[in-house]
Formats: structure tokens, sequence, C-alpha cells
């Protein structure tokens, strides 16, 4: 059987052989109509993409590479999957780096310190603050993954850190939680976020600040969270009746400390995470969270970096009359993906009265 070309999609779907190839690699430059066309003839002549002559004809390695804080955290693994299936369906492979939390190997990240092997970087920072860096664009594909940001001159896709934050606590409230604990704030861009968000909630909710309430830590990991709330319960003060933890293992350690003091959760205490990682779903009892769209901050961010990608006359060569929008893209976009409250039995408490 002969093998499918460009060419062949072209006279099928009745465009230019330069719009097949847009759809094909990804690129914008398409109207929706014109788009769903092109792949429906790719669809129906069985096309499949050569990879290695677009990789000898555009000078691209074919990867890019993924760099994350802790690959042992189930959020950043989860994170990296959602990825590595995006980029699969568009012909990438994903090289994955970790760079544990640490400023000095993001900063030379962002410097291009990995782009002798790749020839795009998806960025998880955790701990580069934004002077630290230049203010100048990098000079190759980079987009920003997260909530944490070291500037508006570089792309970057996540979540409303606030809002979702304000969401988790407005939850609580409708429980009837008052004392509810802010549990994670440290130095961070997503501590500085989240603490926000739970003091937005809680003042539209006319409930008074209290400071013990917002309970610091170094890192959001579950012994961390373990640790924070021992302390918390063998103190002075009166038992909280809920707690907002700024990740799900701060929420996991928090837990465990609740149930080694025999606290019930969600009668006593009620507990709510972020991430809505797997492990969430399994806890004693099942973990209220916070859930990302992984996907969709996947397939946004790889659209962005593929953008940067293209080559610039690879934009200029679209075929008149076929939507171009060279030229249109916004720089650096700051974009926020969907999130959603995954309800379960760490907090449900049923109807409160009224």
């Amino acid at each position: 059987m002969a093998k499918v070309r460009m060419r062949d999609v072209a006279e099928h779907a009745g465009v230019s052989v330069r719009t097949v190839s847009n759809v094909v690699n990804g690129y914008s430059h398409v109207s929706p109509d014109t788009r769903a066309k092109v792949q429906r003839s790719l669809d129906e002549l069985g096309y499949r993409m050569d990879y290695l002559a677009r990789g000898l004809r555009s000078g691209r390695t074919g990867f890019i590479a993924l760099a994350v804080p802790f690959l042992a955290e189930p959020y950043f693994a989860e994170l990296a999957q959602a990825v590595i299936r995006a980029a699969g369906r568009r012909g990438i492979t994903v090289l994955v780096e970790s760079t544990a939390g640490d400023s000095e190997v993001e900063r030379r990240i962002i410097e291009g310190g990995l782009t002798n092997v790749a020839d795009g970087v998806l960025l998880s920072a955790l701990t580069l603050p934004a002077s630290d860096i230049a203010v100048k664009k990098p000079d190759f594909p980079l987009v920003m993954l997260g909530e944490h940001s070291v500037g508006d001159q570089f792309p970057r896709v996540g979540i409303d850190n606030v809002a979702a934050a304000r969401t988790a606590v407005e939850h609580l409230l409708e429980q009837g939680c008052r004392w509810i604990v802010a549990l994670g704030r440290n130095g961070s861009e997503n501590g500085r976020q989240r603490t926000e968000g739970y003091e937005q909630a809680m003042s539209a909710a006319r409930v008074r600040r209290v400071n013990w309430l917002v309970v610091p830590v170094e890192d959001w990991t579950r012994e961390q969270g373990y640790m924070a709330v021992r302390e918390l319960l063998e103190g002075d003060g009166p038992l909280p009746d809920a707690i907002f933890a700024f990740n799900d293992a701060l929420a996991v350690g928090a837990l465990r400390a609740l149930d080694a003091s025999g606290v019930r959760v969600p009668e006593d205490v009620a507990v709510v995470g972020i991430d809505a990682v797997q492990e969430s779903a399994y806890t004693h009892p099942p973990l209220t969270s916070i859930a990302p769209d992984l996907d969709a901050i996947a397939e946004r961010s790889l659209t962005l970096l593929e953008e940067q990608m293209q080559a610039p006359e690879e934009a200029d060569e679209t075929a008149p009359g076929e939507d171009a929008q060279a030229g249109a893209a916004v720089a650096a976009p700051q974009e926020a993906t969907p999130y959603r409250l995954v309800v379960r039995e760490s907090s449900r408490r049923g109807p409160v009265p009224g």
C-alpha cells in the first residue's frame, strides 16, 4: 500500500500543502473549520507523520525538556504523566529533569541549561524569585507551568491559585466551619497566593482573622503537615473545626496527626487539600481536594511551546484566505486552566442547619 503524503491529504481536503503541514504540526494559524476538514482527511486517508524526516528538515531534535521540583511527589509525577501523554500525541519525546526545588538549578534552566538536548523547555519553578533573572525574554522556547511566577515575560500556564484556595475555604464555610486553619504558609509565591485566597474567603464570610490559625511550614510534605498539626493539637488553643491544607501532601500528614490524636474527621475537624492526586481518594477518610485539570495544563503549555518553536517562515507561508493570524499572538500569555472541587468524606458533613 502506497504511503499517504501531505499532498494527497491536501487534494482530498481541498486545501494547500502548507495548511496540511500547519495542522499536522499543531500550529495555530488555521481556522477551526479548516482544521476540522483537514483532520477528517488525515483520518480517512490514514496519514502518519514521518518524524525522522521532519526532524532532519527542521533541524529539531524531537525532544522537549520538562523540569519539575520533585518526581517523588505525586502531584509532579502526575503532571509529568499528563505532559508525556499529550506530547506523545504530537510525536514529541519528553526528557524529564528534577530540580529539587533548587533556585540555582531553576535559574540555569531559564538561562538555557537544557537547550543543548531539547527544542524547548517546560519548567515548573518552585523557589526562583523574579529578582534573580534578567528582564529580557529567553531566546529559546520556554513555558512556565504552575502558579509560581518569575515574571510576566515568561509564558505561564496554571490554575488561578487565589481563586482555587478561596473555593476550598468557601466549601468549609458552607459546612458550618469557622475556626479554619490555613496550613502551609511559607515564603513561596504559591504560599502567598493560597494564603490570600484563604483570607479573601474568611473576610467575605465576615469571620474574624485569628493569627494562630495561619500555620507556617518549611516544606509542603506529609512530614511537615503531620508535625505542624501535632504541635497545634498539643498547644493551649481551642480545637479548630477545619484545616485547609495548601496541598494534598500536607493534608495527608494532617489526617495522620488527627487520627493519632483521636480527633474524628470530619465530625470534629474537616480537612480539604489542593491537587487531588490519586492518593487522595484512598486516604482515611478520602480527602476532599481541589483538582487542577492536568490534561488542560499539558495541552495548552505544549501548544504555547510549539508556537514558539515554529520557524517564522512557516507562519509567513500560510496560504492566503485560510484565516492566517501570524503576529496576532499575545506575547508571554499568563493563562489559567480549569479546576474543580472534588468533595469526599474528609469534609462532607451534610446539610448545615439554618
